[in-house]
């Protein structure tokens, strides 16, 4: 989620406009297969291909991008060795220009320039066409395991481990967030006193390029290891039964035909259940060509202009993070225009908190809402980017609680610290920051301020921020030093409790960074776990 300070970031820059949330400045980082020698050569441990250098955007960055480097003259045409990669989920065409394949397909790379889309060639089929690049990796490299999970965060690992269908022994192996060399492997375990939870183990490296958990079992590779474990426990809380599933990437295009364009006839939208209301307008699920799920939300005859509309939704097709919601298409030639986003299946946090599953939470899980949306704001802030409405009902949850920040009909990409929006624009009183409400002057310390709130509404499962309070009640209290209290009946531990009450500082400059908070939710520590084991 946020950033690991062991990687090196290349300079290269390649930002490229599309969805909400990003295609970041492609910063690249040396991935684990590869460690830098004095003499500035690269010794891999893992050789594909010798001709392709991997990069890593490790978990602590916040982002789902995982990508090679280009090597100048490896593009189609090249008389360098062949390219080969391997699916690792299946994938069915959206077009005539793309190629259907199943996981274990294997396919010649002949183009990987374009940035989400790469033309290959199918080696069972011979069809020639696109694939989303995020969908296979190369052959025989790490990355094509399936036990390895490139960007994955410790409390990341725990959730897709302790699903219910996953048994004991369920394992992955993720890139440690501390060596920049090593790994990590997490199990899934269970016990008596504890029932089903995760048990994280280092994977060390050797000098000679080896790795080991405990110092008598040394291993010459990854896959080695993980083999040697799956047979035996060798001193593991378990024998390693399974690779935990992994969860289809990201996709941030309808389809290769769409990565360019994002303006799409009306026709092609089925709106299938109205599932609420929003600022501007209605939210609809439904379905882009019959076929794929879609979040359509509707803006209301005159609520904005067109054009006012359209300069929105350009921002959010700019930015892309895996906790901002994807922004795929509109259809905007004749109202009510249609914003065409990623489809959540839970809903906002609010109702998922008030009368859905998230009623039954526990505290563990409020712990990874609250750090998947600070690593949402992080990436908000270090573009300066303001969301200006954050809340639970701007957050929308999908399957095994994934949470992403959604609704930037009110950000405003941002030139200098801060952006005084027009006269007469509306703010919900509750959420916002005193400078906001008094001088109408928003800045990110304000969504700091909003999400300190948010937290409140979180820890107490959609209670109404201020229970009892009045708008205008809410304004002259708070501008008097009045905070909420730390309520009662409800598990919100007091360091919790005084960290929202530095979200509300009075000074803006004094409230904490996004970086900070979400830092300091990735590595709270729940519970008296021992945070790696010893194997002895």
């Amino acid at each position: 989620m946020g950033n690991n300070c062991c990687t090196k970031r290349h300079q290269q820059d390649f930002a490229v406009a599309t969805a909400t949330g990003y295609k970041m400045n492609e910063a690249a980082f040396m991935g684990p297969h590869a460690k830098q020698l004095n003499s500035g050569s690269l010794e891999y441990r893992y050789t594909p291909d010798p001709n392709i250098v991997q990069l890593k955007l490790t978990a602590k960055s916040g982002v789902d991008i995982i990508r090679p480097l280009t090597i100048p003259g490896h593009g189609a045409g090249s008389n360098v060795k062949k390219r080969i990669v391997v699916a690792l989920y299946n994938y069915t065409a959206r077009e005539d220009t793309d190629v259907s394949f199943q996981k274990g397909d294997r396919m010649e790379v002949l183009d990987d320039t374009e940035s989400d889309w790469w033309r290959v060639i199918h080696l069972t089929t011979r069809k020639e066409g696109l694939i989303p690049w995020n969908f296979v990796a190369e052959e025989r490299s790490v990355n094509s395991e399936d036990w390895y999970f490139e960007n994955v965060s410790r409390k990341e690992a725990d959730k897709l481990l302790l699903a219910e269908e996953n048994p004991r022994g369920t394992f992955l192996v993720r890139p440690s967030e501390h060596n920049p060399n090593g790994f990590s492997l997490s199990v899934k375990d269970w016990e008596n006193s504890r029932g089903f939870h995760v048990k994280h183990y280092k994977i060390k490296p050797l000098d000679n390029g080896g790795f080991y958990i405990a110092t008598n079992q040394t291993f010459p590779s990854l896959p080695a290891l993980v083999m040697a474990y799956s047979k035996n426990a060798l001193g593991l809380c378990h024998i390693l039964s399974r690779p935990c599933p992994k969860p289809q990437p990201q996709m941030w295009d309808l389809g290769p035909e769409l990565r360019d364009k994002w303006e799409i006839p009306r026709s092609e939208i089925q709106l299938i259940r109205k599932l609420g209301r929003g600022n501007f307008g209605e939210v609809y699920y439904g379905k882009w060509r019959n076929s794929i799920d879609v979040a359509v939300k509707t803006l209301r005859e005159g609520s904005m202009s067109t054009q006012a509309f359209l300069e929105e939704a350009a921002i959010m097709k700019k930015f892309r993070h895996n906790r901002l919601i994807a922004l795929y298409a509109v259809c905007s030639q004749e109202e009510p225009i249609y914003i065409v986003q990623e489809y959540m299946s839970k809903g906002s946090l609010l109702d998922f908190l008030r009368t859905g599953e998230g009623q039954f939470l526990q505290f563990a899980d409020l712990i990874y809402i609250a750090a998947q949306i600070a690593s949402g704001m992080e990436y908000l802030e270090s573009k300066q980017l303001i969301h200006r409405d954050l809340a639970a009902r701007n957050v929308l949850i999908g399957e095994n609680n994934i949470a992403k920040i959604c609704d930037f009909g009110l950000a405003r990409v941002i030139a200098d610290n801060e952006y005084c929006p027009k006269q007469g624009s509306r703010f919900p009183v509750k959420w916002t920051a005193p400078e906001a409400i008094i001088y109408g002057k928003f800045s990110i310390k304000s969504d700091v301020w909003s999400f300190g709130i948010l937290l409140m509404e979180l820890f107490t499962y959609g209670q109404v921020p201020y229970p009892g309070m009045h708008s205008r009640e809410v304004i002259e209290q708070v501008e008097q030093g009045y905070r909420m209290p730390q309520p009662a009946g409800f598990n919100l531990p007091t360091e919790i409790y005084h960290l929202m009450l530095q979200c509300w500082d009075r000074v803006p400059e004094k409230r904490p960074t996004f970086e900070f908070l979400n830092h300091y939710f990735e590595n709270f520590t729940v519970t008296s776990e021992v945070p790696y084991r010893e194997v002895h």
